[in-house]
């Protein structure tokens, strides 16, 4: 199952208190990016974030889910009303996420 284009507006309107996050559409799934960092994506309707540290401390009880069969595991954020929580995850987060590699011409 696909995402659906209102979930993710939903997800974007959580999050629009925040500079720089983008989103790209990628195979029917959108991945979501904090100032050209991948930070997690929308998978099957689905908040999925990068399992940092920081983001393990912030939500302890979070459950590991994979986004799609093969992937690796990836944390599920249910606190998606929280905005200030939303705010607060990413931007602790954007620190331990690794810079993307230049792409080579």
């Amino acid at each position: 199952m696909a995402s659906t284009r209102e979930y993710l507006d939903f997800i974007l309107e959580q999050l629009s208190a925040i500079d720089g996050i983008t989103s790209r559409l990628m195979m029917g799934e959108y991945i979501l990016y904090l100032k050209g960092r991948i930070i997690g994506g929308i998978y099957d309707d689905r908040f999925l974030v990068k399992p940092t540290r920081s983001a393990k401390a912030l939500m302890p009880e979070a459950v590991m889910e994979r986004p799609y069969e093969g992937a690796k595991e990836m944390l599920l954020v249910d606190n998606v009303d929280n905005r200030d929580f939303l705010a607060q995850l990413l931007t602790t987060m954007y620190e331990e996420l690794p810079v993307p590699k230049s792409k080579k011409k």
